[in-house]
């Protein structure tokens, strides 16, 4: 298992539209894969844009495909300035 860090940046004046299409796709995919979700921003904005990162613990490896698949279908990406860029942590090992 990993967790998954999804951030990107959110045009300010499209941050209104988006918020709901993110918070279905999450609701979706908690409801059917069960997959614990989170929907975090950076305070404040830069330049008009804020910075959103979507937090998904404890996934399966190939999480992040699905996760891809499901930004697409719900239309995310016409309100993001960029790419989405994602990242996967994995927890360290205790001190034996």
């Amino acid at each position: 298992m990993v967790d998954l860090y999804v951030y990107y940046k959110v045009r300010e004046h499209d941050a209104a539209r988006l918020a709901p299409l993110v918070r279905a796709m999450q609701q979706r995919l908690a409801g059917g894969d069960g997959v614990p979700v989170q929907l975090k921003r950076r305070p404040g904005a830069k330049d008009g844009l804020q910075t959103w990162m979507e937090v998904y613990p404890g996934v399966g490896d190939g999480f992040a495909q699905v996760l891809d698949n499901a930004a697409q279908a719900a239309g995310l990406h016409a309100f993001i300035d960029g790419p989405r860029r994602a990242e996967i942590f994995t927890d360290l090992a205790p001190c034996a």
